[in-house]
């Protein structure tokens, strides 16, 4: 089956063709995080099947938005990774999640018990922060929802996000799934949270509540998209 295209000739039309098919920018937003196997956006995107995420992937690399290549060892394995055209999509993959963001408030109860991965909000942690507060700040914080792991680093007053484990941060900090979709609600308090023993701490508690003050919710506190490069 041949690819669709709206055949206008314009920019937005043109950008379409390209990433507006069905789990395009889920897979960009993906890569946005570093090198995947197959497997690990197989992972990461629940729903897909393996036929159709092949052919995405296949169309991304025609397209020299992405392209897959060996690490070197001990690694040794095939990934796929966004090449600089397609790492250019940072922003505007960051701006249609913020959108999406504001959604939630209108689709809470339709989206209970859809499915949830922590990375899929981590990319989001690069714009969503207090600018103030970071501009000081040059550490590392590794934080665990469920079995998925994710390392946030601060340098220069701007975060970076990854998937996996952090190199020596300064604080560790692990929680279930459900405490962190209670927290991120508001329907429970980061204090609360502590105090009963729902979340695990190694590491400098001050640096916990740091990363919590930084990406707290509500408008005031976040940051606009802005260039990364």
């Amino acid at each position: 089956m041949s690819k669709r295209s709206y055949n206008h000739r314009s920019g937005l039309a043109l950008a379409l063709d390209a990433v507006g098919e069905r789990w395009t920018l889920l897979i960009i937003r993906e890569l946005l995080m570093g090198p995947k196997r197959f497997m690990d956006l197989q992972d990461g995107l629940p729903g897909i099947n393996t036929n159709l995420l092949s052919n995405r992937l296949k169309d991304l690399e025609k397209l020299s938005i992405i392209y897959k290549h060996k690490l070197p060892p001990p690694a040794g394995s095939m990934v796929y990774e966004l090449t600089p055209t397609g790492k250019e999509l940072e922003g505007a993959v960051a701006e249609l999640a913020k959108f999406g963001m504001r959604l939630l408030q209108f689709t809470n109860r339709e989206t209970k018990g859809f499915a949830f991965r922590i990375g899929w909000l981590a990319h989001m942690l690069r714009y969503h922060y207090d600018r103030e507060l970071a501009a000081g700040l040059d550490e590392s914080y590794e934080l665990r929802v469920g079995d998925e792991v994710v390392s946030i680093t601060i340098a220069n007053g701007r975060v970076q996000t990854a998937s996996g484990t952090a190199k020596a941060p300064v604080v560790r900090i692990g929680m279930s799934s459900e405490v962190f979709m209670a927290l991120d609600t508001g329907e429970l308090s980061w204090e609360e949270a502590v105090a009963e023993g729902e979340v695990e701490i190694s590491g400098d508690r001050a640096a916990a509540d740091r990363v919590f003050r930084l990406f707290a919710h509500g408008e005031s506190n976040r940051s606009e998209v802005d260039n990364q490069s």
